[in-house]
């Protein structure tokens, strides 16, 4: 076989053909026959790769269009890569990911698809060897280093040959809230979690922070001691409590630890970004972890109202909540007290809805005051017997008004008296503001009340000039018709107290019966007086 091309051998053939001796002509020889034994088809055949779905090949880029990537593999025909298949990255311009003339390796997707193209995927090829890559990692101990690509719920995608999932919570070593600050970065991270068969590799990049920052912590953590107090600034809250970044290290105040009162929600009382002062409580040296107190550092509301207050003294709360047993009483900021059902009256109580309501504020005895168990036994029963006010109440009403024991003993200028009256103005006014009918049914009641004033008046004039048994008979006399024209007065307005009582449809009917039933007894002891004068 010829070492020259059939180019070269064109060149340097003359540029016609030639004759012989005797005289044929002998045409230009234009391609000499390099084939050998092999006919043209197995030529051809020998020039074309043979390839299955899912084998992984190598070729050269021939042309990239916004929509597809030809790749030239010695197939019959180049080899289309869609968009979809050159990335792990989703919505990119081919022309970031390959460019003309760049080898690059593919796998084979179908020999033939609806339009007869050959067709491959890049993405796929780089996953095959990424696999063996980070497997290889995994065994090591080591770590993998990507660009964040995308931002998914619970945390990142990381490309690291194929996709990673970073979760939130791993991305640094305590959560982070906004994670679109990464987006674009390249940042590196242990694997944690490897499941080909799933297509699922999980990273940390706390994992890698903890560990390159194993001496710092550690000398941290020897640094604190139990009881100290440190400054802090809150970094998360969570519903379990709240993380304060002490300048190296998280440290956790549990819900309990936040307040001395109740809290629903530590975001009740904290929030990120609040600076603290905080007590250490304990230290885990093989966790690594802290647990801090934020209540610790404040005054306890429990021993400021043991030492302020003691047993047998009466205090004024707010019923906060009603149980089978009793009801609770808020006596103090923070303080609740229990109101045992036996001491909410002297009569039985069944239930406590029979004696209080929530939110009803009332006087209430403290009859046990356990400051170890942080408990207060209340009593109203034992209040209302009275007692000794505690001191913030003496000086909330007025020293003036209570004496040395704190019994109440009243003032005219005291704050008391002038809030009865003040209520005793306002019920006042309500009176003025009466219907008119009920003016109405007061005004018949009257007139009999005159008219019974009239016969008392009547009865006392004869006991009284009866007693006078030296008048002599003719002033006797005068006092007798004296008397009987005062009895026909009386009986006279009694009638007509009738006739406007008889008018009046809403006056009383029996008020007119006692009116007469007192004209008669009137008119009797009228007579008796006479038969004495008439002795006399």
């Amino acid at each position: 076989m010829s070492d020259q091309t059939p180019t070269d051998t064109a060149l340097i053939s003359p540029p016609m053909g030639s004759f012989d001796e005797s005289g044929e002509y002998i045409p230009r020889q234009i391609v000499d026959n390099d084939l050998g034994s092999l006919s043209l088809e197995e030529a051809y055949s020998a020039t074309m790769v043979d390839v299955v779905p899912g084998q992984l090949v190598e070729g050269t880029v021939v042309r990239v269009d916004k929509d597809e990537v030809l790749l030239d593999i010695g197939y019959k025909s180049e080899g289309v890569i869609p968009p979809r298949e050159l990335s792990i990255r989703s919505g990119v311009d081919p022309s970031e990911i390959v460019s003309m003339g760049e080898k690059i390796e593919a796998v084979v997707v179908t020999l033939e698809d609806k339009e007869g193209r050959l067709v491959l995927s890049k993405k796929r090829a780089q996953y095959e060897r990424a696999w063996g890559q980070i497997e290889e990692v995994k065994e090591a101990n080591g770590t993998v280093s990507g660009s964040v690509i995308e931002v998914v719920k619970g945390g990142l995608i990381v490309d690291i040959g194929l996709r990673g999932f970073l979760p939130a919570s791993l991305v640094e070593l305590r959560r982070v809230r906004d994670l679109q600050p990464y987006i674009g970065q390249t940042i590196e991270a242990k694997i944690i979690e490897l499941d080909k068969n799933r297509n699922n590799v999980v990273l940390s990049r706390r994992a890698w922070l903890e560990e390159s920052h194993k001496e710092q912590r550690e000398e941290f953590l020897h640094d604190l001691r139990p009881g100290e107090n440190r400054k802090g600034v809150i970094s998360s809250v969570v519903n379990f409590g709240a993380f304060v970044d002490l300048g190296g290290m998280d440290g956790l105040i549990h819900v309990s630890e936040l307040s001395w009162k109740h809290v629903d929600h530590p975001g009740a009382v904290v929030a990120v970004g609040d600076e603290v002062e905080v007590q250490v409580l304990d230290i885990d040296l093989s966790r690594e972890r802290i647990s801090l107190s934020l209540k610790a550092t404040q005054a306890d509301p429990w021993q400021e109202f043991a030492t302020a207050h003691q047993t047998g003294e009466l205090v004024y709360g707010r019923v906060t909540k009603l149980v089978p047993f009793g009801s609770f009483v808020q006596v103090g900021d923070g303080i609740e007290g229990l109101v045992h059902i036996s001491e909410m009256s002297a009569h039985h109580v069944d239930l406590p809805e029979q004696v209080v309501t929530p939110g009803e504020e009332l006087w209430v005895k403290i009859i046990d005051l356990d400051l170890q168990r942080r408990r207060i036994s209340l009593s109203i029963k034992q209040a209302a017997e009275g007692g000794t006010v505690a001191a913030e109440y003496q000086e909330h009403f007025g020293e003036h008004a209570y004496d040395d024991e704190g019994n109440f003993i009243g003032s005219e200028d005291s704050e008391g008296q002038e809030a009865w009256a003040e209520l005793y103005a306002e019920t006042t006014e309500g009176a003025e503001e009466t219907p008119a009918a009920e003016a109405t049914e007061e005004a018949p009641a009257e007139e009999p009340a005159e008219a019974t004033e009239t016969v008392e008046a009547a009865e006392e004039a004869p006991v009284e000039e009866t007693a006078t048994e030296e008048a002599p008979a003719e002033e006797a006399a005068e006092a007798a018709e004296t008397e009987e024209a005062e009895e026909e007065a009386p009986v006279e307005e009694a009638a007509e107290a009738a006739e406007t009582e008889e008018a009046e449809e809403e006056a009383p009917v029996e008020e007119p019966a006692e009116v007469e039933a007192s004209e008669d007894e009137a008119v009797e002891e009228t007579g008796e007086a006479d038969e004495d004068l008439a002795q006399a």
